[in-house]
């Protein structure tokens, strides 16, 4: 068993590092980490000493690949689901506290980036990128819902990219995900230990960051943004599964990609692409705080419903890959049973 702690805190110079360190788990981050992470970062806020921070994931594959589902997971399977929203409710505040930081928050992003593991980078200053990063907000594909404040982030991506990334689940590597507006840099990962060396200095961020900075040219779906935009602009999933079976039905690539969009959709969540999809459309004129509060919204109803628990049992826990949706198909997915998800609680989410 390894009894190091789950997450580390150095300072090391002008820097405050942290890092996540559960690598055998891909740096999940769990309410443990969530707690120390935010009581750390109020220290660092009133030290004059540390000028700022740097976040990191050890080991060689994540930075994190997401937050703990199989503990939350086990909290509402034991009619335990008052529990399970606890750790959502410090998550989304330690989220908070991230965005308003009055320091550069840097993270160092070498491999993979998913769920909680974007909702402690993401709205940090700077997110710096190599070319081993693996973006995706995935939630779609266990029955959840893109949370950790996706609401506010994905409808400011470029164009219908946070639709896309919302409603597909799908992953982007560092060149679409520096078009898509993640990532703000580019820096090749074996210049990540120099880069973190220069970082615990006292040169200024965005010089240092920028002299370490390196183009990585045209991602992949850069070269299908025009279709995104214009397929993905619908005011229903269905309106847009719809343009995607009409530009499938045609020849080329861009009949294949669209053939390959329309059936990851089909095989998501029903219930959770059209919270998803609502998420992104009512994001775009919210606040970044009435994002955080929608989103808390939300999860308080999805942990008492069944897609999330059946998604995370077929992903993660039988990992059968066939999880069996209730409902089965979007049709069948009442549009007041999504509204329901969005409507005030009793204890709303509070956030200092």
């Amino acid at each position: 068993m390894n009894s190091e702690p789950e997450i580390l805190f150095d300072r090391r110079g002008a820097a405050g590092i942290v890092t996540l360190n559960r690598p055998s788990a891909l740096n999940a981050v769990t309410l443990i980490m969530v707690r120390a992470l935010r009581e750390q970062l109020d220290a660092w806020r009133d030290d004059p000493a540390v000028t700022r921070v740097v976040i990191r994931g050890a080991g060689e594959r994540a930075f994190s690949a997401g937050g703990d589902l199989r503990q939350v997971y086990e909290l509402g399977r034991t009619g335990r689901p008052e529990e399970a929203l606890v750790y959502w409710r410090e998550e989304y505040a330690l989220n908070a506290v991230i965005k308003r930081y009055p320091k550069p928050f840097i993270a160092l992003i070498d491999g993979i980036v998913m769920g909680g593991g974007v909702g402690v980078s993401v709205h940090g200053s700077h997110r710096v990128g190599s070319e081993k990063l693996l973006f995706a907000m995935p939630e779609v594909n266990i029955g959840f819902f893109p949370d950790v404040g996706a609401t506010w982030f994905l409808p400011r991506m470029p164009g219908e990219m946070g639709t896309y990334c919302g409603i597909t689940g799908e992953r982007l590597r560092c060149a679409d995900a520096l078009s898509a507006g993640f990532a703000t840099h580019h820096v090749p990962s074996r210049k990540f230990p120099d880069l973190l060396e220069g970082l615990c200095g006292t040169v200024p961020v965005d010089a240092l960051i920028a002299a370490f900075a390196e183009p990585i040219g045209q991602g992949v779906l850069s070269q299908r943004r025009k279709d995104i935009d214009r397929l993905f602009a619908g005011s229903s999933v269905g309106q847009i599964l719809a343009a995607l079976d009409a530009q499938a039905a045609g020849e080329g690539t861009g009949a294949e990609w669209a053939a390959a969009t329309a059936a990851t959709i089909r095989v998501r969540s029903p219930t959770s692409t059209k919270i998803a999809f609502a998420q992104v459309r009512r994001g775009a004129s919210l606040s970044f705080d009435e994002c955080m509060q929608t989103e808390f919204r939300i999860v308080s109803r999805i942990v008492y419903g069944h897609d999330f628990y059946e998604g995370v049992r077929a992903v993660i826990i039988d990992k059968d890959n066939k999880p069996r949706w209730k409902p089965g198909t979007l049709a069948e997915v009442d549009e007041v049973e999504v509204e329901r998800h969005f409507a005030p609680l009793a204890q709303e989410l509070v956030l200092a």
